[in-house]
C-alpha cells in the first residue's frame, strides 16, 4: 500500500468525499489524463456535461509529472482497478481503438465504461480537424481571406495514404509487425516540402511513394488480398474512411509534418497581404510603422492556435466520445439509484 494518500486515490475515495459534502453540493468527478497538453482538450469536452449536480476536475496523476514516454501505460496501470463512478481516465486511443481488444491495453481502453478515449489517434489529430483549419489561420494571421482549401488538401492526402494505412493496421495486428512498423509507414507518407501552388504535386508524390511500397508488400505477401480487404472493411466499420485517414495516423506526425507546414505557408501569405494593405492605407511613415507594429504584435503562433481550436467538438470522433460520456452518466445514475433503493 502506498504511504501517501494520493497514492491510494480511487473512485471510492472521491465518492466518499462527495458524500461528506452538503446534500445540495455538486458531485465532483475526477478525470485523470496523460499529460499537461491533454488537460484543455478534455476540459472542453467534459464541460458540456456539467450541471448543477456535478462537475469534472481534470487532473494529472503526480507520478506522471516527470515522465516523457509511456504516460498512457503508466496511467492505465495506476488507475485500472480504481476507476468508477467518481473517477475516470481519459486517454489517447493510439492504435488501441483499431486493435479492438486484441491486446490487454486495447481491451482496457475499449471495454472499460470508465475509460474514455479519443477514437482518433490522439488529441493532436483532433486539433488538426480539417474543417477548423481556416478559422485557425484567421486566428493566427488576423486576415479573413480564404486563399487555400486546406480541408480539400487533407482530404486528398488522406485518400492517398489510405491504402497503405490498411496495410499498416494489418501488420500491427499480426506477429509480422516488425516488417512494416508505424515508423516505416510514417516515412512513406511524409509529404516533404509544401507549397500552396504545388499542393497537388505534394499529394501526387505521396501517392507515388505509397503505390511503390504497396507493390513491394503485395509481392512479398501475394496471398494477402483477402486479409487486406477484411482489415479494410473492419476499419471502415470503426469509422476510418479514405477521406478522414489523417485522424487515425500518429498525431505528432500529422501535427508537425503535415498541418503546421501547410498552415505556415498559408499564414505567411495572409500576413504579407495584411502588411501590404496596411502600407497602402497609411497616410505617412509614422502611421505605417505604428500600424505594422500593432499588427505584428497581435499575430499568434500556429501551434498555440491549433491547441486552442475547439471546432473538433463537431467531429465524428468527439461526437462518439460525447455518446460514451452520456452512457456513463446514465449508467452511474442508475447504479446510484439502485444502491439507494437497496439501502432502504
Amino acid at each position: 500500500m502506498g504511504k501517501k494518500l494520493k497514492d491510494n486515490l480511487s473512485s471510492r475515495y472521491f465518492e466518499a468525499a462527495n458524500k461528506m459534502k452538503s446534500q445540495h453540493a455538486r458531485r465532483r468527478i475526477a478525470a485523470y489524463v496523460e499529460s499537461y497538453d491533454d488537460i484543455f482538450f478534455w476540459r472542453s469536452v467534459l464541460s458540456d456535461f456539467e450541471d448543477d449536480t456535478r462537475y469534472f476536475q481534470v487532473m494529472l496523476p503526480s507520478r506522471l509529472e516527470h515522465l516523457e514516454r509511456g504516460k498512457k501505460a503508466v496511467l492505465m496501470n495506476l488507475l485500472m482497478d480504481k476507476v468508477g463512478r467518481d473517477m475516470i481516465a481519459c486517454v489517447d486511443a493510439d492504435y488501441d481503438y483499431l486493435m479492438q481488444g486484441a491486446t490487454e491495453m486495447s481491451k482496457q481502453v475499449t471495454t472499460n465504461p470508465y475509460v474514455f478515449h479519443t477514437y482518433a489517434y490522439a488529441i493532436e489529430n483532433l486539433q488538426c480537424y480539417a474543417p477548423s483549419l481556416y478559422e485557425t489561420s484567421v486566428m493566427v494571421a488576423l486576415n479573413d481571406h480564404h486563399i487555400f482549401d486546406m480541408e480539400a488538401y487533407l482530404r486528398d492526402y488522406s485518400q492517398a495514404i489510405f491504402p497503405l494505412f490498411v496495410w499498416s493496421i494489418w501488420f500491427y495486428r499480426t506477429p509480422n509487425y516488425g516488417e512494416f512498423t508505424i515508423m516505416d509507414f510514417l516515412r512513406v507518407i511524409e509529404p516533404g516540402r509544401f507549397t500552396m501552388a504545388k499542393a497537388e504535386d505534394v499529394v501526387a508524390r505521396v501517392r507515388r511513394k505509397v503505390g511503390k511500397r504497396i507493390n513491394q508488400l503485395q509481392q512479398k505477401y501475394p496471398n494477402n488480398k483477402e486479409n487486406y480487404l477484411q482489415v479494410k472493411e473492419d476499419i471502415k466499420r470503426l469509422g476510418v474512411t479514405p477521406d478522414t485517414t489523417y485522424l487515425y495516423i500518429q498525431g505528432h506526425h500529422l501535427f508537425d509534418k503535415v498541418v503546421v507546414p501547410m498552415l505556415n505557408k498559408v499564414c505567411m501569405q495572409l500576413i504579407r497581404e495584411r502588411e501590404v494593405e496596411i502600407s497602402q492605407q497609411s497616410v505617412h511613415g509614422t502611421q505605417q510603422r505604428n500600424e505594422l507594429s500593432c499588427y505584428r504584435n497581435s499575430i499568434e503562433a500556429i501551434p498555440s492556435m491549433l491547441k486552442k481550436n475547439t471546432r473538433y467538438k463537431q467531429s465524428e470522433p468527439v461526437v462518439r466520445i460525447q455518446a460514451d460520456l452520456q452512457r456513463y452518466l446514465e449508467l452511474t445514475k442508475q447504479n446510484h439509484t439502485n444502491n439507494d433503493t437497496d439501502r432502504e
